[in-house]
């Protein structure tokens, strides 16, 4: 079949997995040992599109707390163990993600781009049996800055570009994001928008060329048409 979609990137948390609340969770629980509280309305509000380094450094700055490297890198040890404990409590994968994943990964190239710990997304893809499905994944650490800055989406393009040995165009790429800082990151990078509403309600998704409220809505079809505008 000749597609005008080329690629799929895919964020994780939020996406793929139902994790954002988990990451909530265990930043909560690793900032109550320094005494500092994180409510979840401030942290969907302000923090949700930060990797583990980038929250911590941003929810210093914002309530004026001297927070040396060393602090920042104990902080983010401490929230990975929490982290760690909550996704061995059970499955974490929205409805519908494997099959939909199954489905592109037969017909084009994917990759994952996000903020998460590597270890975190290759537990949780490999616990469903996806791992080889995927080309790359692009995870915290990988680029120098971390969404919002098109970074992570240019490396996951770039490294899909190597592993399928094709010239593939951003805009017969699309990106899979849950939230305005992931589809920034996406469309700095010149990719096509979809957005899903497991986070954030359609009207806070800026961007989103196309939104659904799950990747069980999501088609092949509907994004080959999306890439062919």
């Amino acid at each position: 079949m000749n597609r005008a979609l080329q690629a799929i990137v895919f964020d994780f948390d939020g996406v793929i997995a139902n994790s954002e609340p988990l990451h909530l969770l265990a930043f909560q629980q690793a900032l109550a040992d320094e005494g500092v509280e994180l409510l979840p309305a401030d942290y969907y509000a302000h923090y949700l599109g930060y990797d583990d380094v980038g929250l911590f450094q941003a929810l210093a700055k914002d309530r004026g707390i001297a927070m040396s490297g060393g602090e920042v890198s104990e902080l983010v040890a401490r929230k990975g163990e929490r982290m760690q404990t909550l996704l061995r409590s059970g499955s974490v994968l929205f409805p519908g993600a494997t099959e939909f994943i199954r489905e592109a990964a037969a017909a084009v190239p994917i990759a994952i781009a996000s903020g998460a710990m590597r270890h975190e997304i290759e537990d949780v893809i490999d616990a469903a049996g996806m791992t080889d499905l995927f080309s790359t994944i692009v995870a915290a650490g990988d680029t120098p800055e971390s969404k919002p800055s098109p970074a992570p989406y240019r490396l996951a393009l770039e490294r899909l570009r190597e592993s399928s040995r094709r010239e593939i165009d951003p805009r017969r790429s699309v990106a899979i994001e849950d939230s305005r800082w992931g589809l920034e990151s996406a469309q700095g990078a010149g990719l096509r928008l979809v957005g899903v509403t497991n986070s954030y309600p359609a009207h806070e998704l800026t961007g989103a060329e196309l939104v659904v409220d799950s990747l069980t809505a999501l088609t092949l079809p509907a994004l080959d048409r999306l890439c062919a505008r």
